[in-house]
């Protein structure tokens, strides 16, 4: 089975209408051109300051530049989406950078914050005056995901526009929100799969894989470099990437887990972990100081509360709050009083998320686009009762995706009479999904005629692992000779979701 998040294809139900033009889209004058756009503002991970004061180290060129730079080329050519992915600090973001910067230095910028209404972005660049002369820069693309965000439809209008769209991702991210298969890339018949937020746009990226831990041949160019901050990464690096440790993460990792002691700073420490955890339950930041002070209470009594003798709020945020070898802190500040953790922590933390935090993580939802995050992460850690939380108001509220999602947990968590409602609830929505898996669900149940047709109906639509689940059912029913003909065809075209 498949389970598929809010709407990746655009509005659901047909009831989102024309929106004005956010502010980052009204203001062309305001999108810098590329060769006088500072990498820093990019979003790339600061390093100590150099000679001078400099705030980024001269840049190695990395195995995959070749590479990345013929993808920019091409996409700005056609109209192309390229993703980055790698570990955080793993200088994804800098090579990005560079790439666009020498192929399209005369480009104009078109770098939205985090949550803004992309939907609105093609609209806004075939009006602005520049042509085709405009990249979309998108670093850190889990924040951009979701009905108003990086849709397959706004991939297409860049697209039609020529305008090429340049994004980062974090390996961890990338890996949950693309792990799933909601529209037909094959895979093992009747197996339940989670396809996270944006899966589909995902698929149509052209990804370049950038390593954490540098090659023998980019050891050897940083050699060449005599810049002081990257000779001493190279001296000390060991088994940490030369870009991991000039932006300081070991270290400051170091420093958050070394803070849980009686006489360190165990409140801060704390304050940190509601910030990363609440960053793995799906609740993107940045974090109100309220709500870190509320979430971490728990997290500290857990630790061991009074005996760690912590120290009061104040000083917890400012020891967090604090840079540290002139590269970044703990809990980074965001304008307006808010915080984000120092993204390298997250990755870094691997301990199961506490189910009391994913409840408080739904509690501060926001919007459809949290929940449906919140449910992701908490399906994937097999929080169902957290995931079955998230999605039952908007199933309620007749979300074909919400539909689809429920059900998924429904079949989990045993509830078989449930999970054919919803699917069925969704099918008539016209989710192809729930087509597939309310026939792998018949099926099992021994309902061999609707499930087959099911099946059928799904794969003349171009739902690729239909074929596989239809294959199984052939099988079982003394067709081996049709199944083998069945499998043997290409695959059909991917269809909406």
């Amino acid at each position: 089975m498949t389970i598929t998040t809010a709407n990746a294809g655009g509005a659901d139900d047909g009831t989102r209408g024309p929106l004005p033009r956010p502010r980052p889209f009204s203001d062309p004058e305001r999108w810098p051109r590329m060769s006088d756009w500072d990498a820093l503002a990019a979003g790339a991970h600061r390093a100590r300051p150099g000679e001078g004061g400099t705030k980024l180290p001269p840049y190695v060129s990395r195995d995959v530049d070749a590479e990345l730079r013929d993808r920019v080329r091409e996409a700005a050519d056609l109209g192309g989406f390229v993703l980055v992915v790698g570990d955080s600090t793993a200088g994804k973001t800098r090579a990005a950078y560079e790439a666009v910067r020498d192929v399209l230095p005369e480009y104009r910028v078109l770098a939205p914050p985090a949550g803004a209404r992309l939907r609105c972005a093609p609209e806004a660049v075939e009006a602005c005056g520049y042509g085709p002369c405009v990249v979309v820069w998108l670093d850190d693309l889990e924040r951009h995901l979701g009905p108003d965000g990086l849709t397959p439809d706004v991939l297409d209008d860049f697209a039609r526009l020529r305008v090429p769209v340049v994004a980062t991702m974090r390996l961890k991210p990338y890996e949950a929100f693309g792990s799933g298969d909601d529209a037909g890339t094959g895979g093992d018949s009747g197996e339940q799969r989670w396809a996270g937020v944006g899966s589909r746009v995902l698929r149509a990226a052209d990804v370049v894989d950038l390593d954490r831990l540098w090659s023998a041949g980019e050891l050897s160019r940083a050699g060449d470099c005599d810049d002081s901050r990257i000779t001493e990464a190279l001296t000390h690096h060991g088994t940490y990437g030369i870009a991991e440790y000039m932006a300081a993460g070991p270290v400051l990792l170091r420093t958050w887990r070394h803070a849980w002691r009686a006489g360190g700073h165990p409140r801060g420490a704390a304050l940190v972990a509601a910030a990363v955890d609440l960053t793995r339950a799906g609740l993107c930041g940045p974090y109100s100081r309220e709500l870190l002070v509320e979430v971490h209470q728990r997290r500290l009594a857990d630790a061991g509360g009074p005996v760690l003798r912590p120290e009061g709020v104040d000083e917890a945020f400012a020891w967090a709050s604090r840079v540290r070898h002139g590269v970044t802190s703990l809990l980074v500040p965001v304008a307006g009083e808010l915080w984000a953790p120092f993204d390298y922590l997250v990755d870094a933390e691997d301990s199961p998320v506490p189910e009391w935090v994913r409840e408080a993580a739904l509690a501060h939802a926001c919007d459809d686009d949290v929940r449906f995050a919140v449910a992701t992460s908490a399906y994937e850690a097999g929080a169902f009762g957290v995931a079955e939380k998230a999605m039952r108001p908007l199933a309620d509220a007749g979300n074909r995706n919400a539909l689809f999602n429920l059900a998924v947990v429904m079949g989990r968590t045993g509830r078989t009479g449930e999970a054919e409602a919803l699917y069925g609830q969704a099918h008539s929505r016209g989710s192809l999904n729930a087509t597939v898996n309310l026939g792998i669900l018949l099926a099992e149940a021994g309902r061999t005629e609707e499930a087959e047709a099911l099946l059928r109906s799904a794969h003349a639509q171009g739902v690729g692992h239909a074929a596989d689940n239809l294959a199984v059912l052939l099988r079982r029913t003394g067709r081996a000779e049709e199944a083998a003909t069945l499998q043997a065809q290409p695959p059909a075209g991917t269809p909406p979701g």
